[in-house]
């Protein structure tokens, strides 16, 4: 009778276990604008101009590019970093999982015990052989997960989880996109190094031309001198452009996973006539499924409201159930007999009457946490969208500013052209030539530091826009 009572119990605590206390979760709003205000008038993009998924630095066409990409996900250590913690999340849904279970185990013990003839209050006349107690139980302990605190627990463990997933996935996104903004960036220095190396010979024709000239007398020493002048800021600004160059290629090494003496990229300087690809930025309310930071900032608030449930279960019975079954006897011969059989079986029932306000000040802060990921999802999102603007709006005025400085640079170049026929002609003097020059060379150089920044906005506007991710690749609960 007594065995039935305690599984009767037993079975009324399970059938009370699928109680839940504490609010449901529903995703937070975020505001979400109707269009970006940067591409008002601009074409729709068509479903093939979509970001490629993964690689989506193949939209540039570039071998160099496409070659190093792939080596960030398999050497990158920092990506490594990320790919251990999320093992680690997923490892912690495992153990909070374990707690729908009981746990099961033995404590066997021999122990003897013989009272001291010395002891207070000790009856000499009683027999002190002494005696010997051997036990060999099977224990079984089960909390009953009466107001879903473990079931929470499980829950916020996945939702940490995918979080995790998501925050791996910004990372290589980050990374990736530095490689290619590194890249682009290395490869306007050789376009730079390349336009310096050019005028470079260019001015040392120009020396010989004002010496020529000097030697016969048509033309006066300063011209020698402003010509040589020029040609030597000239060979400096070229070997300064080394300095950034090998800074660029050291941090694509680090990208990659390997020591800086371990990379030499090839010169391959950027043409000046290169277009970045056009980039579609779909509809603001499609970048909260596109952006993988959005992603984990609001599981991470799905989170944070399984928190407030398990603190509110803090406020309810906690049942236990504790049994054990095994043998106890006094002597090896008869601890393996029937005699010898015991067992205990029974729940626990332990509730806190008073606690000076430490579960409600505990309840209010995880609903105060919960407050601090919504404000912080909000806020990821704004920031979100304010990214993709900057770059929009970077991206359709550096497009005009290089239409614009072609034109200079093409009237810069004809204006070197007349001044220098009109010295030779002994019409102008060298001085006009030199101001033409170095008009030009600022304009040619200008050219190919506008195209940099439109490469570099083109790889950011892809970042922020998810690289071609979305919500689907969240690994599933």
């Amino acid at each position: 009778m007594r065995v039935r009572a305690a599984w009767s119990t037993v079975g009324v605590t399970v059938l009370l276990a699928g109680c839940m206390v504490g609010p449901k979760y529903t995703a937070p709003t975020a505001p979400a604008p109707p269009a970006y205000k940067e591409t008002a008038g601009w074409e729709i993009a068509k479903p093939a101009d979509a970001i490629p998924r993964g690689s989506w630095w193949t939209v540039f066409g570039d071998s160099g590019l496409n070659t190093l990409e792939p080596q960030v996900e398999t050497a990158n250590q920092t990506l490594k970093a990320a790919d251990a913690n999320l093992r680690a999340a997923r490892a912690t849904i495992r153990i909070r999982n374990a707690d729908r279970y009981p746990t099961i185990g033995v404590d066997p013990s021999i122990q003897g015990e013989r009272y001291s003839a010395n002891r207070p209050y000790f009856n000499a006349a009683s027999a002190n052989n002494g005696d010997a107690d051997l036990v060999l139980p099977l224990e079984v302990n089960y909390e009953v997960d009466l107001w879903g605190r473990v079931r929470r627990s499980i829950a916020a463990a996945k939702e940490e989880s995918q979080a995790t997933a998501a925050d791996r996935q910004n990372v290589l996104l980050l990374l990736q996109a530095e490689l290619a903004f590194d890249y682009f960036e290395l490869r306007a220095a050789d376009a730079q190094q390349k336009l310096l190396n050019d005028t470079v010979v260019q001015y040392q024709e120009a020396v010989r031309v004002t010496t020529n000239r000097y030697e016969g007398g048509i033309a006066v020493k300063s011209d020698v001198t402003q010509a040589e002048t020029q040609l030597d800021q000239a060979k400096v600004a070229a070997t300064d452009v080394a300095v950034a160059r090998a800074q660029f290629e050291h941090a694509i090494a680090i990208l990659t996973g390997q020591p800086p003496a371990s990379l030499t990229l090839a010169a391959m300087p950027l043409p000046v006539e290169l277009t970045p690809p056009a980039v579609p930025a779909g509809l603001p309310s499609e970048l909260l499924e596109r952006r993988p930071d959005i992603a984990a900032a609001e599981r991470r608030t799905a989170e944070a409201n399984e928190q407030i449930g398990i603190a509110r279960a803090a406020f309810f019975p906690t049942v236990t159930l504790t049994g054990s079954a095994g043998y106890e006897s006094t002597s090896i011969a008869s601890l393996l007999s029937p005699a010898s059989f015991a067992y205990a079986l029974g729940p626990a029932i332990a509730e806190t009457f008073f606690d000076a306000g430490r579960r409600r000040g505990v309840s209010e802060q995880a609903i105060a946490g919960f407050d601090e990921t919504v404000a912080n999802y909000r806020q990821t999102v704004l920031t979100s969208y304010q990214q993709v603007e900057d770059n929009l709006v970077a991206l359709r005025v550096l497009s005009d500013e290089a239409t614009q400085q072609r034109q200079a640079t093409a009237a810069a170049q004809e204006s070197q052209r007349i001044f220098n026929n009109r010295y030779v002609g002994g019409v102008d003097t060298y001085l006009q030539v030199i101001t033409a020059q170095t008009t030009a060379l600022n304009n040619e150089r200008n050219d190919i530091d506008i195209l940099r920044r439109r490469m570099d906005a083109t790889v950011l506007l892809i970042k922020v826009l998810g690289g071609g991710w979305d919500r689907t690749q969240l690994p599933v609960q």
